[in-house]
Order: structure tokens, then C-alpha cells, then sequence
């Protein structure tokens, strides 16, 4: 009778497993997170809070997390080769980021390499688009993207958790930050 339950208890777990091997099997081997946010201020007002890492701390949603996260900035001091790094607690983990585009006022591009508490390399990018009233602009719609490989280990995690609603919710609270810190 024991045996039987175990045997019963063993094919359950071997089933689960199964259908969560293929469930990720399922999923795109890549992933996409995007959020926008229109912003009463001019692009030009915008890009310099995003191409220079040392003014992430006034609207990064990251940086609230981990207060005592220890940050580093080498490279450029803004633009195409400023790098910033960081290592911080369980909330924001270790990583490097680095401007590799800067196309002002209109678009920056950032390579972002997580090393704790998993490893991954993403590609982000940071759309400016000036929008009109008559004929001057008044506002901004900024477009903030990642976009990276999800690998099989990744896409097993990704049936038990939504990135884009997780990342995409950080995204959100950035943008809002952005926004209040280009309308002062």
C-alpha cells in the first residue's frame, strides 16, 4: 500500500515536470518589455536625464530599492561609452550598464549585462519622440524597451512569472520619476 503511494506520488511529480518542460518549450526564445509615457517637457529637457547615468538617481526605479547598493561610473561622463555599475542586495542584484547610442535629442541605446543574481545581457533602448501643439513642442513621448534571449532555463521561469507585467511595472515607476524630474 505504502509502495503504491509513493509510486503514485513519484508519477505525479515526473508529470508536473513533464508539462513544465513543455510549457517552456512553448515560449519565444526571446523576450520584449515596453512601456511609454508622455512627458510635458522637450526632448531636449528629456535626453540629458537618461544619457548621463549620474542623473538615473533622481528617477531610476531601481535606485530607491537598495539605498545602500554600491554604484561605480567609469567611461564617458554622458553618452556613447559612459558605463555605470553596480552591487547591490537581493532587490536589484549586480550588473553593468553602458550607453553604446546616443543620438540626441531623439534616441539612446544602452547594453545591460546582469551578473547577480542571475546572469543575462539585454539590449535597451530609450525612444524621444516630440510632440506637437500648432507649432511648437510641448511634449514628449518616451518609449523604454529591453529586449534579450530567453534561453531554456529562462523560459522555464517564465511560466511560473510574468517578466513584462514584473519589469514592465519598474518601467512604469521610472517613467513617472522621469516625468516629474523633466516638468520641474
Amino acid at each position: 500500500m505504502l509502495n503504491t503511494f509513493l509510486w503514485a506520488i513519484a508519477a505525479i511529480l515526473a508529470l508536473g515536470i513533464v508539462v513544465v518542460l513543455v510549457l517552456a518549450a512553448m515560449k519565444p526564445d526571446s523576450f520584449r518589455v515596453q512601456r511609454s509615457l508622455a512627458i510635458n517637457a522637450p526632448p531636449e529637457r528629456v535626453f540629458p536625464l537618461i544619457n548621463g547615468f549620474r542623473s538615473w538617481g533622481a528617477w531610476s526605479p531601481w535606485e530607491k530599492k537598495d539605498p545602500a547598493m554600491k554604484r561605480s561610473f567609469s567611461g564617458a561622463e554622458s553618452g556613447i561609452g559612459a558605463v555605470y555599475a553596480w552591487d547591490g542586495d537581493k532587490n536589484v542584484g549586480q550588473g553593468r550598464m553602458e550607453i553604446v547610442e546616443a543620438s540626441a535629442p531623439r534616441r539612446i541605446g544602452l547594453k545591460l549585462d546582469f551578473i547577480k543574481p542571475f546572469e543575462a545581457h539585454n539590449e535597451v533602448t530609450f525612444a524621444l519622440e516630440p510632440r506637437e501643439a500648432a507649432t511648437e513642442v510641448t511634449w514628449t513621448e518616451v518609449t523604454w524597451t529591453m529586449t534579450g534571449p530567453a534561453p531554456f532555463l529562462a523560459r522555464i521561469m517564465h511560466v511560473f512569472f510574468n517578466v513584462d507585467r514584473m519589469v514592465g511595472s519598474d518601467f512604469e515607476t521610472g517613467l513617472a520619476n522621469l516625468k516629474v524630474a523633466a516638468e520641474r
